[in-house]
């Protein structure tokens, strides 16, 4: 097994070396086209960020986001007026950030590098903690989790994303990284540590979420796991996304998607 600090440092470096959504952007680095290429790339293709987020209804709130990455939902935080705090595992991620808040001259309360398992604030802080597609990428998922609730207000809001292994995405990572390379024995949980986005990532069952947060005081408000473009693999072939389509009205669109949208409140 990894030693959790070696696998930290090698998920730290993934990201340093391209914050979530840049890899794929050609425009001139900090540049407005740059930017604007990084927002409309997200949201095209992971719209459902909006109605889990609900942006402008937090006006005036103290939020944190648990990993900023480019930084593209962080702008939206202060666009809409919050007093909006952020993390990230990565320098790189932090500097994206600030070119960001000056180039649209907006502010933010505090923006720094920290862990997601050692969140640097103090108990009962924030209105609402907001983290996409992050704290799976860390060795302790569930610490994560626990300093994320740690630091939200009692009757605060929690939202989370992470990603779900009984999802149409993880059986199509599966099929393409172990089935067709004829190690079908290879379980779903290996192939998505070696095989997605950076070493050592985990997705879950709604189940093990349950577990999870056994004991911590929180109430769940929702766990859902509508099918995403991502299950539905926008970018191959029709057949392929006929395909796709077919088994999501098989499996259930509500259940079998990647993202697991995970609402909670703070006892």
């Amino acid at each position: 097994m990894h030693n959790q600090k070696q696998l930290k440092n090698k998920v730290k470096n993934y990201w340093n070396a391209a914050p979530c959504g840049t890899e794929f952007i050609k425009e001139k680095k900090y540049s407005p086209a740059y930017f604007e290429a990084i927002e409309q790339f997200r949201y095209s293709i992971e719209p459902e960020i909006f109605s889990f987020a609900q942006f402008t209804r937090f006006h005036g709130k103290k939020i944190l986001e648990v990993g900023v990455g480019a930084g593209t939902d962080f702008l939206q935080w202060a666009r809409a007026g919050t007093l909006c705090h952020g993390i990230d595992l990565t320098e790189e991620a932090v500097n994206h950030v600030r070119q960001r808040l000056a180039l649209n001259n907006l502010q933010a309360q505090e923006i720094q590098v920290a862990d997601a398992e050692k969140i640097p604030y103090e108990n009962n802080l924030f209105d609402l903690v907001y983290s996409w597609g992050v704290i799976h990428h860390s060795p302790n998922t569930e610490k994560c989790f626990k300093e994320i609730i740690r630091v939200t207000k009692p009757d605060g809001a929690i939202k989370v994303m992470i990603y779900n292994r009984h999802s149409l995405f993880a059986l199509y990572q599966y099929m393409r990284s172990a089935f067709l390379k004829g190690k079908p024995w290879k379980s779903f949980k290996h192939v998505l540590f070696h095989h997605q986005e950076s070493p050592g990532t985990k997705a879950y069952t709604k189940k093990e979420i349950f577990n999870m947060l056994a004991g911590q005081p929180v109430t769940i408000v929702s766990i859902t796991s509508p099918v995403s473009r991502h299950d539905l693999l926008y970018y191959k072939s029709k057949p392929v996304r006929f395909f796709a389509s077919l088994l999501a009205n098989i499996c259930g669109r509500q259940r079998c998607g990647w993202f697991m949208l995970i609402e909670l409140r703070k006892n």
